[in-house]
């Protein structure tokens, strides 16, 4: 089977469709406490039809942009909530260092935003307090 029609890479863990929708559309909403529903309802249909209908490379290509989201709040505003950003950079790098189990260059190429990602969060850590945990849990828009 070739790489392209390969869903190996499906396998390796359910957490960044569980966890990234609500945190990455607090990252793409910065200015509101919690996202609103519809960003966070797109954002779970695009996760879906990714893991439903896409490949390895295109759910990839959405794990880089993720991370470009979370390096972005790493150097961004020091007062904004870190959490999204927290949840996001954890889920995306624990999938990036389980890429090594799987055959193919994936770990190899996802290697600088490993790096980039584990920048990223040692200064997002740096802005919680010892209460914060880094579990994103918005607040109801009810």
């Amino acid at each position: 089977m070739s790489d392209r029609r390969s869903l190996v890479w499906l396998g390796l863990t359910p957490e960044p469709e569980q966890e990234l929708p609500t945190a990455v559309a607090a990252l793409r909403a910065p200015v509101t406490d919690c996202p609103p529903s519809s960003l966070v309802a797109a954002e779970r249909q695009r996760v879906e039809r990714l893991v439903l209908r896409g490949t390895q490379h295109t759910w990839l290509r959405y794990l880089h942009e993720v991370t470009d989201l979370v390096v972005r709040a790493a150097q961004g505003s020091t007062t904004a909530d870190p959490r999204p950003a927290l949840v996001a950079g954890e889920v995306v790098l624990d999938h990036h260092r389980m890429l090594i189990g799987l055959p193919g260059t994936a770990y190899a190429r996802t290697a600088a935003q490993r790096r980039d990602l584990e920048g990223a969060l040692a200064r997002l850590r740096s802005r919680t307090g010892p209460t914060l945990s880094g579990h994103f849990e918005p607040r109801s828009t009810v």
